[in-house]
């Protein structure tokens, strides 16, 4: 049986989709950042010499999108050097190469969602150096490089936006948060088997390479999302006010509208990821136990 190659071994969607390959009986190497530095060619070389995937599935990123903005040649190194590196070994090797990517790649002021081929003009740094990774797999690999962009990840196994709100709605009485956002809210197991769904299609030949949007169906805004958050904790949503961007200014931009479509994944046969509301619905209690471990009880004077 093949063997793929996992890179960000330690992070929440690397942990996914190693939890995604093995339900499947599929044997993956996941190797620590200490072991495989994607930035590195020898590195690189030598892991894909030694364990010889048939697929490499990279979910190693900068994904500190603020910090990029002052370290971007820092970012660059790991989003775009990296990926390029990685397709130049997975070009020597005969290996289908899945890598991850952002909807930062846009602008963010559509009005309609994001067709795989409109045109990309980040407005960040970590945009900038996702585009240039995205390049990079694509020019290097137009037969067997895939590009799958996915937006406002969520999962158990990393700090992120829905664990947040489950924290600090044991903590403040009300929040304010930002309503003039709009998004896709994706769960990254659904994500990861998305991932191994096009990999397979890779090495079948029934997935077209290319770029392909991961991100759950439907949309909503960062309140919306919180809303449905408190409802399912049990809490009063109305404890959720709507607040615009300019209350929370970041050094990176942050896109208006970060919907993105799915048609590609449509006509290669694959069906998109379902709603956001059913995704969260269903991973929900492992956020929760995630983020409030057996004993930890809030306050119920706050519901």
């Amino acid at each position: 049986m093949s063997t793929w190659l996992v890179t960000g071994g330690g992070g929440m969607l690397a942990r996914d989709v190693r939890a995604r390959l093995a339900a499947d009986g599929i044997e993956a190497v996941a190797p620590a950042r200490a072991a495989l530095d994607i930035t590195d060619p020898e590195s690189v070389h030598g892991t894909l010499a030694e364990h010889r995937p048939a697929v490499v599935v990279n979910c190693a990123a900068w994904t500190d999108v603020d910090g990029a903005e002052t370290e971007e040649a820092a970012a660059h190194a790991v989003n775009a050097t990296g990926p390029r590196v990685l397709a130049e070994a997975c070009k020597e090797a005969g290996a289908v190469l899945v890598h991850v990517s952002t909807d930062y790649v846009f602008a963010g002021d559509a009005e309609t969602p994001y067709a795989e081929d409109a045109p990309t003009a980040p407005r960040s740094a970590y945009g900038r150096t996702k585009e240039a990774g995205e390049r990079a797999v694509l020019e290097l690999l137009p037969e067997s490089g895939y590009v799958v962009r996915t937006a406002w990840l969520y999962g158990e196994g990393g700090g992120n936006f829905v664990r947040t709100m489950i924290r600090l709605e044991s903590q403040r009485e009300t929040l304010d948060v930002v309503d003039d956002q709009r998004g896709q809210p994706t769960w990254s197991a659904d994500l990861a088997d998305l991932l191994v769904r096009i990999g397979r299609g890779g090495l079948e030949g029934t997935v077209p390479p290319g770029v392909h949007h991961g991100t759950s169906s439907g949309e909503t805004t960062w309140f919306g999302l919180t809303r449905e958050i408190f409802r399912l904790l049990g809490a009063d949503p109305e404890r959720v006010r709507p607040t615009t961007s300019e209350a929370f200014v970041r050094p990176a931009p942050r896109p208006a509208y970060s919907v993105l479509g799915h048609d590609g994944l449509r006509s290669a046969g694959i069906e998109p990821l379902r709603d956001w509301r059913q995704a969260l619905a269903e991973a929900f209690p492992k956020l929760l136990a995630a983020e409030r471990p057996a004993g930890d009880t809030p306050d119920a004077t706050r519901r």
